[in-house]
């Protein structure tokens, strides 16, 4: 059994097909999917999934940090209100992300930020968006880390350094996906030095499928797929990985 701890199943490329494709996701053992926020336009997308499949999809609440502009108060006082409702298996998807824009990096970094806080006073793990961005985000991160704070460096694509660098941090994992079947993206590589033992696995759909499916839609059936890549690459069995990531996610994540 699997659990995709992060996929963005409400995106509008599922319209046509959505609840097959949660269908195929359980079918291949696939069976808890995680949500992230990105920010006001997703929210209602996103909950009324989560109502459909109420012990399958669990939400998240956060700001995504493409989404932090010059002012970025009112979308996080709307992400405050919610996560104050209750209901919420993380605070994400938040980070910081450099690929795109650097003009509003010191908005990203205070939006980042504050909502690690809340996520530390909630009790809920944090999810992060990290691109391009590995110093400025794990500079945070190691200097909000308490005893209170946990989470998961979504997307990883990093150094092994970085990997150990995340992992020195109590209570911090490593979200694996799609990447690792791309053979220029030195994941494996990194993975092989790694080790599984800190991972989640995830896939990001719609975005970044693995090896047969790359360049096409993403879905959270593939979540397989990501777990022979990093056995492959680690020298376990996939029966290995699985249980190893699907304790780590339900370790993580309250859902």
């Amino acid at each position: 059994m699997f659990i995709d701890t992060h996929a963005h199943l409400y995106h509008p490329q599922f319209e046509a097909d959505r609840a097959a494709m949660v269908q195929r996701a359980l079918d291949a053992g696939v069976h808890k999917l995680l949500l992230p926020n990105v920010d006001h336009d997703s929210i209602e997308a996103m909950h009324a999934l989560c109502a459909v499949y109420p012990t399958v999809c669990f939400p998240m609440m956060g700001l995504h940090p493409c989404s932090v502009g010059e002012d970025p108060a009112e979308g996080l006082a709307e992400v405050e209100r919610w996560l104050r409702k209750g209901g919420y298996c993380a605070v994400g998807e938040i980070g910081i992300d450099l690929y795109w824009d650097k003009t509003w990096i010191a908005q990203q970094q205070e939006a980042f930020r504050q909502q690690v806080r809340w996520a530390k006073e909630l009790a809920l793990p944090v999810v992060i968006h990290c691109r391009e961005s590995f110093r400025e985000t794990i500079a945070i991160v190691e200097e909000e880390h308490d005893a209170r704070l946990h989470g998961v460096f979504h997307c990883f694509t990093g150094s092994a350094d970085e990997a150990r660098r995340i992992t020195a941090l109590d209570g911090f994992m490593l979200g694996i996906g799609g990447v690792i079947t791309y053979p220029k993206s030195g994941l494996a590589q990194t993975m092989a030095a790694v080790g599984p033992e800190r991972c989640v696995l995830e896939t990001d759909a719609p975005y970044l499928a693995p090896v047969p499916h790359r360049g096409k839609r993403n879905e959270s059936a593939y979540v397989p797929l990501v777990a022979q890549a990093l056995a492959q690459a680690t020298g376990r069995t996939v029966d290995d990985i699985a249980r190893i990531t699907t304790a780590n996610a339900e370790q993580l994540f309250p859902a």
